[in-house]
């Protein structure tokens, strides 16, 4: 075996236990619950899109001057390099999923690709959490995914939405408040579109009005 394919072998077997590391800190100081409890906000966060020219770390800050967290609020990064979640709340209801690209849980991104046209009014979106960038570009060029994908390559945000599984998706109200439980592992296309449709008719029994309402 050559050095290259044995350093990449090495490589993968570190990442694998970065994340499993993270689920059990996560396991242990959430009580084994997975993903944000419905009721409660989405975490702010500011990532840089996979396919954009940002580099940098995820941004959670809360406020301004947080250290490691940010400089300046998450909610307030902006710009077209940036896949920003208060950004999409603001907008209307949110189809989150939360995913390591490397191996099959990137599938969930054909699954919530394919939920983009009937319904117009939901803003589904990605996170690839740690993982190869140059991987994941070549991912979502290869699956023409048109829905924003930002990259988290430090992995903060396995800990602030309490990734139990790959993929995690998370659904949220417009303004950022979570509607139900996060699905964990590959829903079916049946299941994610069920799930969406009971988040959109709850919007709008909120009294959102969006697209078709």
């Amino acid at each position: 075996m050559s050095a290259k394919p044995y350093a990449r072998y090495i490589g993968v077997l570190g990442l694998l236990a970065v994340i499993a590391l993270v689920i059990v800190s996560v396991l242990h100081q959430s009580g084994s619950v997975a993903g944000i409890a419905p009721g409660h906000m989405l975490a702010p966060f500011a990532v840089p899109l996979a396919l954009s020219s940002l580099e940098g770390d995820a941004n959670v800050a809360t406020r301004a001057h947080q250290g490691t967290a940010g400089n300046v609020p998450a909610c307030s990064v902006r710009g077209p390099r940036v896949l920003n979640v208060c950004q999409l709340y603001e907008r209307g209801p949110v189809v989150l999923a939360l995913f390591v690209d490397s191996g099959s849980c990137a599938s969930i991104l054909r699954e919530m690709q394919a939920l983009v046209r009937p319904f117009p009014g939901v803003r589904f979106a990605a996170v690839a959490i740690a993982g190869k960038r140059a991987k994941l570009r070549r991912v979502l060029r290869a699956r023409r995914i048109t829905l924003p994908v930002g990259i988290d390559k430090d992995g903060a945000l396995a800990s602030l939405y309490k990734v139990f599984s790959c993929p995690q998706v998370d659904f949220a109200y417009p303004g950022g408040v979570v509607q139900s439980k996060a699905v964990l592992g590959e829903p079916s296309q049946a299941t994610l579109r069920a799930r969406v449709s009971a988040l959109l008719a709850a919007a709008r029994a909120r009294g959102w009005r969006g697209p078709g309402a």
